[in-house]
């Protein structure tokens, strides 16, 4: 018997079929060597990051713990402050300088931002006014020389701040004004029953020092923010008819709340649906105050965090309802009972499928994402109806009050969705901002296919899957845009047609990729735990994200970081024909399928062929099979005449051409 090779476009027995192909070659082809050659890492293991992407053990780390008293000058729209903080250096270096983050500048006309990025500046200020700062000398405060470059504050020690623990006290006072109704991270915006202050990047805050940049001082261009971890203890003073929240755990109930509140919230405790804490009554009624004159002070308390947001108004229906959540070992503190769900909006923003079911949404996003990948570790969970900036900070998200439907859940789990990235993992999203959005799209993708028996599922906003909803599809024109930026490219030099396109949907498709194409749950989700607790209320970096999956999941994943991150690779792989083998002597009979590869990204793909009787068997080939050829011949039993031979079946790989994915030679085969 001879072995029969029938060249493709020719009917036979077999249908298509391909003419002999030479034995594949034992050499890298030259177009594989850039898939696998070796990949060097930005940031290189030392004793501070090891090379299994965990922090090294000397990993040091800063801290700084804030006190900050401030009042609303609502006749004025003007926010006045003082704080102390205590900034301590666990470095191994003597600080001669400290390096504060001004964003309120990010609002004056001279700021680099307006002119580098004019249409993001519908509202402008004065910005941030620094009125004085000093530090703690033997107890006694003494003045310190500050100098403000855009929005950041350099001040100048009165004497070297030594390593290795040591700390000192800072002191300042400023005052700024809240911009319009769109101040992109704050806002005062009117509604019917008042306004809504909407206040965030609200008081001069330390940048970061760490191992790798020494004071981080990025200006503030728009790209968030990245912080140091401590414990922060605030005051807000507003109107008596005010209604505050915030981030962490309202301290003074019984000065700013009546009984009546205060017996609703303790009933919201113990509740799975929500109670009204304020009604829409309650918000015409002067007497559901604890006062009616005056002014009075709300104040909060919040442990590990890098930041605290509010939001204030005499306008707010606030709603809550508990939280079941797992505990959270290893972190103790100032943890009050219950924990709560919440929401504040306008009486417009109600509505049985508008905000009426926000704490419904509040209270699913961050119990799944506990159960799912790390315990939540702060007292509450509050979403703010307001203007809309969509925006997240720890403990409090600010969407708007006219979302409702599946446009309202999807920003509500997202925003919440930040609280694990980059609030609990605190990467630097002003350089990495597929960390942040990228790895919290990716989370809040899967929350919504869990709610609700898939209510909202699946996603399908501006973030994931914009056009069809099936994410391989959507991905393609982004991979093969020749203008689109990478993944590594600093967020700042990411063009805003791409923003959403690259940081959000190709960050988060790829670690959907990683998870169901390449590790599998099984092995993806454990590492990926891991990664949280081990960089929990630290500060990792891609390559420590790239070396721990590698070393935790077990796979050496050189060639997917370099094509998906550093590149804009894709798979392209095609079917070579199908070829009849001559049975050797007690051996079943077999056929052939040669496929080739023309892609640069090498995800495992499966080939699947079907017989006219039924039966199907099915083959995954891995990366590794590209390692020394583009071509490859796969054997499987013959079971007569094939129906199809198809490439990735499912279609869930992003391949861009498609054509030659599927072979469906004759029905009449001749075995």
């Amino acid at each position: 018997m001879r072995r029969l090779f029938i060249p493709l476009g020719l009917a036979s027995c077999l249908g298509s079929a391909l003419a002999a192909r030479p034995a594949p070659s034992q050499t890298m082809p030259l177009s594989m060597r850039p898939v696998f050659d070796t990949l060097v890492l930005p940031d290189a293991p030392n004793v501070w990051r090891s090379a299994s992407g965990r922090p090294g053990p000397s990993y040091w780390q800063n801290r700084a713990d804030y006190r900050i008293a401030s009042r609303i000058d609502t006749d004025n729209h003007v926010l006045s402050g003082t704080e102390s903080v205590t900034y301590t250096n666990n470095s191994p270096d003597t600080l001669d300088v400290l390096w504060l983050q001004l964003d309120q500048n990010f609002y004056r006309r001279d700021s680099r931002s307006w002119v580098a990025f004019p249409d993001w500046h519908p509202a402008s200020s004065e910005g941030a006014v620094i009125e004085r700062v000093t530090v703690d000398v033997n107890g006694i405060e003494k003045p310190v020389h500050f100098h403000i470059s855009d929005t950041r504050m350099q001040v100048t020690l009165l004497a070297p701040l030594a390593g290795s623990g040591h700390a000192l006290k800072l002191h300042i006072a400023w005052h700024h004004t809240v911009p319009g109704e769109w101040g992109g991270r704050t806002a005062v915006t009117k509604v019917k029953d008042g306004e809504i202050y909407e206040l965030a990047q609200w008081y001069p805050r330390l940048c970061v020092y760490d191992d790798l940049k020494g004071w981080d001082t990025l200006p503030y261009l728009g790209q968030e923010f990245y912080l140091e971890y401590g414990t922060i203890d605030y005051a807000v003073t507003v109107p008596w008819n005010f209604t505050v929240v915030g981030s962490g755990a309202l301290t003074n109930p019984k000065e700013v709340l009546t009984k009546t509140e205060q017996t609703r919230l303790a009933a919201a405790g113990k509740s799975d649906k929500r109670v009204l804490i304020r009604t829409p009554q309650d918000v015409l009624d002067p007497a559901s105050h604890v006062a009616r004159s005056g002014e009075k002070t709300w104040r909060f308390h919040m442990e590990n965090t890098r930041d605290v947001a509010f939001a204030a108004s005499p306008a707010f229906i606030w709603d809550a309802a508990k939280l079941d959540l797992p505990a959270l070992p290893g972190v103790g503190g100032h943890k009050p009972e219950p924990r709560l769900a919440m929401s504040v909006y306008p009486r417009e923003g109600a509505g049985p499928q508008a905000w009426d079911r926000s704490t419904e949404y509040v209270k699913h996003a961050i119990e799944y994402f506990s159960s799912q990948w790390y315990p939540y570790p702060w007292p509450n969970a509050v979403n703010l109806g307001g203007h809309g900036a969509g925006m997240e900070y720890p403990g409090i998200v600010f969407d708007g009050w006219q979302d409702k439907n599946d446009m309202l859940f999807w920003i509500t789990t997202h925003e919440l969705g930040h609280g694990w990235f980059p609030m609990i993992v605190g990467s630097n999203e002003r350089r990495h901002a597929f960390m942040d959005e990228g790895f919290n799209t990716f989370i809040d993708a899967y929350a919504s296919e869990h709610f609700n028996h898939g209510e909202y599922a699946p996603k399908k906003d501006a973030e994931y899957a914009p056009e069809t909803g099936n994410p391989a599809k959507d991905i393609v024109p982004v991979l093969t845009a020749s203008d689109a930026p990478t993944l590594m490219m600093p967020a700042e030099l990411v063009p805003e047609k791409y923003r959403h396109k690259v940081t959000y949907f190709k960050g988060a498709y790829g670690l959907t990729l990683l998870r169901e194409k390449i590790l599998g749950p099984e092995r993806f989700d454990p590492a990926f735990r891991a990664y949280i607790r081990a960089w929990a209320f630290k500060h990792p970096t891609p390559s420590d994200f790239f070396r721990f999956m590698s070393s935790e999941a077990g796979e050496d994943l050189t060639w997917f970081w370099r094509g998906w991150y550093f590149e804009n690779w894709w798979p392209q792989y095609r079917l070579d024909g199908v070829a009849q083998n001559p049975a050797k002597s007690g051996a079943e009979k077999t056929i052939s399928v040669g496929i080739r590869n023309e892609g640069k990204l090498i995800l495992p793909v499966l080939l699947r062929v079907t017989w006219q009787d039924g039966t199907s068997a099915e083959r995954l080939i891995p990366t590794e099979a590209w390692m020394l050829h583009d071509r490859l011949s796969l054997t499987f039993p013959d079971h007569g005449a094939v129906r199809r031979i198809a490439l990735d079946p499912e279609q869930g790989l992003p391949i861009p051409d498609r054509s030659g994915l599927t072979l469906t030679p004759g029905t009449n085969a001749n075995p």
